[in-house]
């Protein structure tokens, strides 16, 4: 699809995590039933209402129930715990719905609703529950188990599993709070195929600017080139998974959390691209490093290999492709394509300034792959030179005419 010039956060045909779901969340198995995989939890409060739930869902047909816990009403718990391992589940589309249960259900509502992505509804009766899947397409229920009879709440629940989204001009609707989410945290959209993701913080495009000025020196290029990458790469990792450990401090034993072992991978295309790669180490320091040379044909002007030096476990890592210029684009698609033929899987393209025609190359050459940008400039010129971009990347990295 041709890109259409406009200064997009994320592509326009891509679909909201909460239309895609009420679109796939169901599929025929064996014995012509709906097959849906609900994530279910509560805090202490609402333990037994979850229990009584859960088993009226297996009855129901229910196979695949992800609890969450908690575990016990003997102890209490935190209900923003239960309602964001919830709301990640859903979010990221490892469960199709999600119940949460708490007290009055308010707390877990609040809390779910904070993850972009989820669309919760505190429902007190059936007709509110229908209503939010018809027009809100609704993707957690929320209930409270000191409201209502465990009756009531079963009632509830299956009017909501039951009831389709209406769609049309309620889509329109949810797009536009989709779009919010993709604006204030543009790495936490979750999507199948790929977006172009711009950054627009002030620190990053306060930076851009610099080294947009024909007057800033190597050494102030170069710094701000590693900054503004570390300050992307910063949020591009927003979602990597934490473990829950415990750490001994000079006063007592504590929780804590740490990486989850996610692998990372970034390959800077030469020249430009090694410019890019202390700010990202210098947050990521256990990331492997490859390699990627191309040059262009002079008589067909496409880009040819002449290096590609990759981690041997590139397919089992979260690869980076850095290049600080997305121009025509060519390059950039061949180098995803060489990184895909040696094996890797999930591929992300960064850049500094991006430029339309690009854009498109890359998205329609891999439309799963995702671009993140500090910024999107206007066009390319008769030489191919984004405008009106900052020059040469390379020579003004490196001091090079």
């Amino acid at each position: 699809m041709p890109f259409n010039g406009q200064v997009l956060l994320y592509r326009m045909e891509n679909i909201p995590p909460v239309l895609l779901a009420s679109m796939v969340f169901m599929i025929f198995n064996g014995g012509g039933d709906f097959y849906m995989k609900i994530a279910i939890g509560s805090d202490h409060a609402a333990f037994p209402l979850k229990n009584n739930l859960v088993s009226h869902l297996r009855k129901k047909g229910y196979e695949e129930i992800l609890d969450v816990g908690t575990d016990t009403d003997s102890l209490p718990c935190d209900y923003p715990d239960i309602a964001l391992k919830v709301g990640e589940l859903v979010a990221q589309r490892k469960a199709d719905r999600g119940v949460l249960l708490c007290g009055t259900g308010v707390g877990m509502s609040i809390a779910a609703n904070k993850m972009p992505g989820v669309y919760a509804a505190h429902c007190h009766d059936v007709e509110t529950a229908r209503m939010s899947r018809r027009h809100n397409n609704s993707n957690v229920l929320t209930m409270g188990a000191r409201i209502l009879s465990p009756e009531t709440a079963v009632e509830i629940l299956d009017a909501w599993l039951s009831t389709e989204f209406e769609g049309d001009r309620h889509s329109r609707r949810l797009s536009k709070i989709a779009d919010f989410e993709q604006k204030i945290c543009p790495s936490c959209c979750l999507s199948d195929k790929g977006k172009t993701v711009i950054f627009d913080h002030p620190l990053v495009q306060h930076k851009v600017s610099i080294i947009r000025d024909k007057n800033t020196s190597v050494k102030e290029f170069r710094e701000l080139v590693q900054e503004i990458a570390g300050l992307m790469v910063y949020e591009i990792t927003r979602n990597l998974p934490l473990v829950k450990i415990q750490v001994e401090t000079p006063l007592a034993l504590t929780d804590a959390y740490a990486l989850e072992g996610k692998k990372l991978a970034i390959v800077p295309v030469l020249r430009a691209g090694l410019g890019m790669v202390d700010g990202i180490l210098q947050l990521v320091p256990n990331a492997k490093v490859g390699h990627i040379g191309l040059y262009r044909d002079p008589e067909t002007l496409m880009p040819v290999e002449y290096y590609c030096k990759l981690p041997g476990d590139i397919s089992e890592r979260d690869i980076l492709i850095l290049d600080p210029m997305l121009a025509t684009g060519g390059s950039a698609s061949a180098a995803i394509s060489l990184v895909k033929a040696r094996g890797g899987k999930k591929v992300s393209l960064v850049c500094i300034i991006a430029a339309p025609e690009g854009v498109s190359k890359v998205h329609g050459d891999h439309p799963d792959v995702d671009i993140f940008a500090a910024a999107l400039d206007s066009h390319l010129n008769d030489h191919g030179y984004i405008v009106p971009g900052l020059g040469d990347a390379g020579d003004r990295l490196f001091g090079t005419k």
